[in-house]
This record gives C-alpha cells, sequence and structure tokens, in this order.
C-alpha cells in the first residue's frame, strides 16, 4: 500500500504539474477558468472543510481529556506540576523561536507586490477582511474577549482561543466532580475523539484529491512564481526544527538530563525516525514508551505518565510549525502583525498545539482558524500544502524528541536513577 505523505506527494505532483500547463499554454482563457472554478477550486474546498469541521469537537474533547487525566489539581504531586511546567515552557520556547526565524529571514517577502495583489483578489471575499484585520492592533478587548458570553457562539464564529479558554474552565472544574459522575462524561468525550479521528483520517483520504486541486487552482493562475518563496519557507522550517531539536533540547538533555546528547540521539534513533517516517506522534508512542524505558532507562511509572501526555500535550515541533506559518502567510498577503499580535499567535500556537492530532497533517485545521483570527484568508493554508508532507515529518520527529526529553527531565528532578548504561553515556 502506498503511504499517504507519499499519496499526498503524487498529488501534489499532479496538480502542479497540470497546473504549470494550463497556466503556460491556456492561460487567462475560460476553459482553464472554468476548470479551476468549478472543478479543481471545489474539490480542495471539500477538502478543507472537512478538516474544519472538526476542530471545535476535536480541541474540545482532547483537551478535556489531557487535562482531566492529570486528576485533581490538589492531588497533583510533583511530578505533574513538572511535567506541566515543562510542556508549556518547551512549547512556549519552540513557538517564540518560530517567530524569530520567520521574522529574521522574512521568506513571504519573497513574494511581489504584484502576486500578493492576485493573491488577496483570488481568495476574495476574505480579503477585505483581511485588509480591516491587518490596521487593528490588540488591545484590552482582545483580551477580555477571550472570556466568553457564550462558549457556543465563540465555537461558531471561529473565536478559537476564548473556546479554549471555556474548555480548560470546563475541564478543570470536572476534576472537582466526584468520580462516579465525571467519569461517565470522560467516557463520552472519548468516544467523541475517536470518532474526530476516525474523521480526520477519512478527511486525509481525500488529500492527494484535495491537494491535487488545490495546487492546480494555484499554479494555474500564478505559475512557478510561488516556487521561490516556498523553498525559503520550507528551508526557514526545517533549519529552526534542526535548530530546536538538536540544539536547544539537546542542551536540555545535557544539563537538565544528565545525559550526553549524543548518546540520546544514538539511543532513541528508532522512535525519531519512525515519527518522521510515519508523522504520527501517536502511531509512534509504543516504541517511544518502550525505549525510553529499555534504551533510557527511565522508570516505568514516569515514562507511562509522562510520554502518553506528551503525545498529546507536548507538541514542540507543531508549535513552532504553526507560528511560523501563520507570520508566514502573513506576509505572504501583506497583513502587518504588530508585536502584540504575534504574542497571540504565541499564546495561541501553545493553546491550539494541546489539540493537534497525533497524526499526519492533524494541526493543520487549527492553523487555518489562527489565519482568520489574525486576518488572514483561511485559504491561503492551500499555498503550504506542497511542502507540509515533508514538514509534518520533521515536526512530528521534533514532538517525539521533546517528549522524551521531557521524561528524562522529570525523572533526574525527581531523583530517579537510570539505567546505568545510560548513567554510563552521561557527561
Amino acid at each position: 500500500k502506498i503511504p499517504l505523505h507519499t499519496q499526498i506527494l503524487v498529488g501534489l505532483l499532479i496538480g502542479t504539474v497540470a497546473g504549470v500547463a494550463a497556466g503556460f499554454f491556456w492561460g487567462g482563457t475560460a476553459a482553464v477558468e472554468w476548470v479551476t472554478n468549478n472543478l479543481a477550486r471545489p474539490v480542495g474546498q471539500i477538502f478543507l472543510r472537512l478538516l474544519l469541521m472538526v476542530v471545535v469537537p476535536l480541541v474540545f474533547a482532547t483537551l478535556v481529556l489531557g487535562i482531566a487525566g492529570l486528576g485533581d489539581p490538589r492531588r497533583l504531586g510533583s511530578m505533574g506540576i513538572k511535567t506541566l511546567a515543562f510542556f508549556v515552557g518547551s512549547t512556549t520556547v519552540a513557538a517564540t523561536l518560530g517567530l524569530v526565524v520567520v521574522n529574521l529571514l522574512r521568506p513571504g517577502d519573497a513574494i511581489s507586490g504584484e502576486l500578493r495583489a492576485t493573491l488577496l483578489d483570488t481568495f476574495a471575499p476574505q480579503a477585505s477582511r483581511t485588509v480591516a484585520a491587518a490596521g487593528s492592533d490588540v488591545g484590552i478587548n482582545t483580551f477580555l474577549d477571550i472570556i466568553p458570553t457564550n462558549p457556543v457562539t465563540a465555537a461558531a464564529e471561529g473565536n478559537l482561543l476564548a473556546f479554549i479558554v471555556f474548555t480548560i474552565i470546563f475541564a478543570i472544574a470536572l476534576m472537582q466532580v466526584p468520580d462516579r459522575y465525571a467519569k461517565p462524561v470522560l467516557e463520552v468525550l472519548d468516544g467523541v475523539a475517536r470518532a474526530v479521528m476516525v474523521m480526520i483520517h477519512f478527511a486525509m483520504r481525500l488529500a492527494p484529491i484535495g491537494v491535487a486541486g488545490l495546487a492546480f487552482a494555484v499554479t494555474a493562475q500564478f505559475g512557478l512564481d510561488l516556487i521561490a518563496p516556498m523553498v525559503l519557507y520550507a528551508g526557514a522550517v526545517l533549519i529552526g526544527l534542526i535548530v530546536y531539536q538538536f540544539g536547544l533540547l539537546g542542551l536540555v538533555v545535557k544539563f537538565f538530563g544528565g545525559v550526553n546528547p549524543f548518546t540520546f540521539f544514538r539511543k532513541t534513533r528508532l522512535p525519531l525516525v519512525t515519527a518522521f517516517a510515519t508523522a504520527s506522534s501517536s502511531a509512534t508512542l509504543p516504541m517511544t514508551i518502550d525505549t525510553a524505558e529499555k534504551e533510557l532507562g527511565i522508570p516505568r511509572e514516569v515514562a507511562g505518565f509522562v510520554l502518553p501526555l506528551g503525545a498529546t500535550l507536548n507538541m514542540n515541533g507543531t508549535a513552532f510549525f504553526e507560528a511560523i506559518t501563520v507570520v508566514f502567510l502573513a506576509q505572504a498577503f501583506g497583513v502587518p502583525l504588530s508585536l502584540a499580535t504575534q504574542a497571540l499567535v504565541v499564546v495561541l500556537t501553545v493553546l491550539t498545539a494541546v489539540s493537534a492530532a497525533g497524526i499526519p497533517s492533524g494541526s493543520i485545521p487549527l492553523i487555518v482558524v489562527m489565519l482568520v483570527t489574525v486576518g488572514v484568508p483561511g485559504e491561503a493554508i492551500a499555498l503550504i500544502f506542497g511542502v507540509e508532507p515533508i514538514l509534518g515529518m520533521a515536526r512530528t520527529s521534533t514532538n517525539v524528541t521533546g517528549d522524551l526529553t521531557a521524561a528524562l527531565v522529570v525523572a533526574r528532578s525527581e531523583g530517579l536513577p537510570l539505567a546505568p548504561e545510560t548513567q554510563r553515556g552521561a557527561a
């Protein structure tokens, strides 16, 4: 069976070649315009809508299950507090690094003013809202708006941050409810989460066709003008992920985990390669736990607690990818983001990374909502589908590295012994 990421790449190639050929030989003709507007773009839109429809149930179910799974906060031990602190801290650092990289390299600026204007025209009617949003800054009302008066309305209007705040408050409240009442709710939400995963898998089966349609629609109109900016964007993401995974996390392993980084990466190469190949943290989790216990010598109680939570809550690579993608597309569409707005991007990224399904392309629906939040047309996500599969593989490997690092650091901070072989690798 052909792997999904290979199918997506094939769909991308077919759509791109067909689009470039159509634009080169018959560009501007009624026939190409008809095919684009009545076949290619609608197919891509169906794919995007299938992803968007699961955002609200995905965020609610996974976030409540993740938080409630920690138990009563009053009974949380030091291990739980340290784990959460590491998750939040490392994800925030990753998102911030994404902003630094994209603001330094500014790959979106490689798109010419003429092409940018065409992009805005193409993605109308959202373009007018983009201009309006670009002129507004983030003030006190923005922070008041994160407390929703009606969470259903917030979800319907795409106010993801407000809905996440409600979800967090609900999860904390549920933790205070006696088990006999809370358990049925969690069982229902577990069923919801599983059903949503099935829906996402179904949507991703259509990804090759949807990506082909999106690629055709973009390249038939813009030709090869987008190639250079996309190469710069992909390069920025990959360079940043390498720096974070092997540089920053390597330093954390050395100074907080007490293990030589070379030893750490040598012992964890199997789950990291598996994560890269499958682009799925969830699929890699059994191997991640086994490696943590047998290769790194992390005690079972730590590995069994930190790593399953990490597969849901600790999405370092995803946070980096989301932050850099949102700002890149804002640059591409000429939407200036103030410092305050970019700070909001970090907050949204940290919170939404928690809700990104641990499956290939699980963060795409959340990025679309974030784009709309900061005033960028949601359809802009079409621009990154060409390079998303390889970037998804890379960021998943970073996610798993972050999980293993967290387990190692928590075990060390609890004063628990590691396997003698790992200790001999410490330096």
